[in-house]
């Protein structure tokens, strides 16, 4: 059984939510699982583990900037370790985009930080527009209009399939 680091970035919550849920997945298997924010991961907290799954979010086309320079600084290490990395965004809800070859932020981020992990996974996100600020909340329903998605201003929909996470999880565990 491995010792797993299961790192986040989350914008609103939901991507540690998948992050739980992974961790929970992998317990059951008898893997010990530290689950952690990547502003507390450090290259201390990699060597300490066996494999390394980072999870991040998407806002506005990117991934938050934190995620990008703790794999910059620590790209070594990951790559000296079984490693995964997956993203969850709104555009992963349709068909067409919710593989690791054919969402175009995991590739493109992926393609900018020259890493390319030994496991990849795209997941959909959740739309709540009752959590978001004014800006936020206009400039997401202007996005679902242009994408086709829901732009009523009560949507609370989670658009995740949560037996790609699961699976995701048991890939995690076989590397």
């Amino acid at each position: 059984m491995s010792n797993t680091l299961l790192i986040y970035s989350t914008t609103d919550g939901h991507t540690q939510k998948i992050s739980q849920k992974m961790q929970s997945v992998l317990e059951q298997q008898g893997h010990t699982v530290t689950l952690m924010p990547v502003e507390d991961a450090t290259s201390d907290t990699i060597a300490q583990h066996d494999k390394i799954v980072i999870g991040a979010s998407i806002r506005y086309g990117k991934h938050q900037k934190n995620v990008a320079d703790f794999i910059t600084q620590n790209k070594a290490l990951l790559e000296d370790k079984p490693n995964a990395f997956y993203t969850v965004n709104l555009v992963a809800r349709k068909a067409e985009k919710c593989q690791p070859d054919t969402n175009p932020y995991i590739v493109k981020f992926l393609d900018q930080l020259n890493w390319q992990p030994a496991l990849k996974g795209v997941f959909a996100g959740k739309l709540n527009y009752s959590i978001y600020g004014f800006l936020d909340k206009n400039m997401i329903r202007f996005i679902m209009w242009m994408t086709k998605g829901p732009t009523d201003p009560t949507t609370n929909m989670e658009f995740t399939n949560w037996e790609s996470v699961d699976q995701f999880a048991r890939d995690v565990a076989d590397l």
